[in-house]
Formats: C-alpha cells, structure tokens, sequence
C-alpha cells in the first residue's frame, strides 16, 4: 500500500483526543492546542496528537502528524544536546514523550534567518515595529538576513493569539528577566546554527523556528519540540535562488503550506474558518512525511501508530 493511501485511511483513525479518564492517574491535565499534559510532580507525559493548528486556533488534525512531530524532536533533542539541556526521558509510544517538570519562560523566542511569512506581512503592512528592529526599507520577500535575528513573542493560554513583541518589552513588562532571556536568545542562536547545518546537509533550508525554554533543577532547558515542521519553516535549498530571483513562492516542507491555502480562502484567525478537505490534510501529510524521512534519514511507517485506545496500555507496561 502506498503512502498516500495509508495516510488517506488515517483521516478519521487519528490521535485527535485522548483518554483523559484513564490518564489522569499520571497527573493533572491540561489541554493545549496541539498536546494533551498529563503533569505530575517532577513529570509530564506529552501526548502530541493529530491536531492542526493555524493562527493560534485549532482547525482540524493531519493523518500522523503527532507521531512526525514527535520523531524529529527526539532526533533534534539528541543532535543538540551539548548545546542545550532539554526535558526529555524519554518516548514510550510514537505519540509521546516523557519530560521533566519544567517552569517554563512565558516567551516564545523566536529566530528568523528570512524574512517571510508572518514577518513578511506585517513588513509589508507596516506593522513589524513591535520587535523594535531597524528593518531596511528595501527587503524583499523571502530574503536572507546576513545574520539571524529573533523576533519574540508570547506565549498565549489556547484560544488566543500570540502577541509580537521586543526583548526589551519582555523584561519591561515583567515577562522574563534580563539576565535569563540574555541565556535563552544566545542558547536558542546556538540551535538555530545546529539545526540550519543538519538542514544543509539533507538539502534543506531552515528558514525559521520558535523555542520554548523552562528551568529545571535551577538550569535553562529547551522544551516542548524543536525543528519541527509545525516550529519551523523548511524550504528545498536547490530551488532557493531561482525561485527568490523570480519572485515566486518557495518549495515548502512545513505548516505554512495549510497557512497559504487558508489565507487564500480568506482566513487568517478570524470569524469562521473554512472546511479543509481531506485531500489538502493528507497533502500536508506528506509534505510533513517528506521533511521527516529527510531529517532522519529514514522511512516513516503509518502502520506502526497505534490507535489511541491502546495509549494507556503502552504507557501502563
């Protein structure tokens, strides 16, 4: 069977829930947009699920796409684990993670080594001075910084937006101190270099990515995903120049491809979302299959994921 087919009989036997009945007994649960915590003492289990979200609301699921997140945050984690300490334990099912207990920074730090997407339309629009950033007045889209910058953001309950904002507005109004977003910004360069390097390598171009950070036992870990295709956006590094050249959109292996159809369609957060067809979940499936097997060097398999009335045995063996 091929993929596209095993993805097209996932649409509606995915990981959207979970039994939150039976997990509680691993802690406390809180449902964020795209993962369900089961928070106990000093541990979570992270159940990342199917779920889509665009603009900071939850549309629809993506056949797989918990079990792809979770496999390129393992292998990012791995790769970047002598640059930053992170939460994990370890991963007892495709879908999950068990992490540290962390008290996390109400921030999203974000680096950017391009300027497209959300950055782009608020450049365009006039809007990007929340980051407190001397923009040139003559970028174009999608074009290459010399260096990478952050733009951050914070970090919103579900169901609100994320707000843009600067470095120093963060610790001006008492989001982080100084000294401790100083820390996170240089360890979240550091794994931006790591990860455009892993990138290159598998002919890819990490466009851009968000980090979450948290203190555990009095240390600054990364936590939540990294380098993933629903933190980060990844283009296909041998089209890059042309397609700048030409003014034409980038080829995209990440979650700004569902982005692109709903703005197309007319949404971009606000009122009444469209229906997404199937055809365009499992498109942006396979494009998420794509930057998995790429990054890890390996075939992903569907068939492996087991349905997620069986979560609570794996996790009780």
């Amino acid at each position: 069977m091929d993929l596209r087919t095993q993805l097209n009989n996932r649409l509606s036997d995915n990981f959207t829930e979970t039994d939150v009945e039976r997990l509680l007994q691993f802690g406390e649960h809180y449902r964020g947009k795209v993962r369900d915590l089961f928070i106990g003492e000093k541990e979570i289990i992270m159940v990342t699920t199917d779920r889509l979200s665009a603009f900071d609301v939850v549309l629809t699921s993506v056949p797989c796409k918990g079990a792809i997140l979770n496999g390129i945050t393992l292998a990012a984690f791995e790769a970047t684990a002598d640059i930053c300490k992170n939460h994990i334990i370890d991963s007892p099912h495709p879908n999950v993670m068990r992490v540290h207990r962390a008290a996390p920074i109400s921030a999203e730090i974000i680096v950017r080594r391009y300027i497209t997407g959300s950055l782009w339309r608020d450049y365009q629009a006039g809007s990007a001075g929340a980051y407190e950033i001397d923009f040139p007045a003559d970028l174009k889209r999608d074009q290459r910084f010399e260096t990478p910058i952050i733009t951050p953001s914070t970090k919103a309950a579900v169901g609100e937006h994320d707000l843009p904002i600067s470095r120093r507005n963060l610790v001006a109004e008492g989001h982080v101190e100084q000294a401790l977003l100083d820390e996170a910004c240089e360890k979240a360069l550091a794994l931006f270099e790591r990860g455009e390097a892993l990138a290159a390598k598998q002919g890819l171009i990490l466009v851009d990515t968000k980090y979450e950070f948290g203190m555990i036992d009095g240390e600054l870990a990364v936590i939540d995903e990294i380098h993933t295709a629903d933190s980060s956006r990844y283009w296909m590094a041998d089209e890059y120049e042309a397609r700048f050249a030409a003014g034409e959109s980038q080829l995209m292996l990440d979650k700004e491809n569902i982005r692109q159809w709903l703005i197309s369609q007319g949404y971009q957060g606000e009122g009444e979302p469209p229906a997404i067809p199937g055809e365009i979940r499992v498109d942006l499936a396979e494009k998420y299959v794509e930057l998995y097997q790429r990054l890890l060097g390996k075939s992903f398999e569907p068939a492996k994921i087991s349905s997620p009335s069986e979560l609570y045995d794996t996790l009780k063996a």
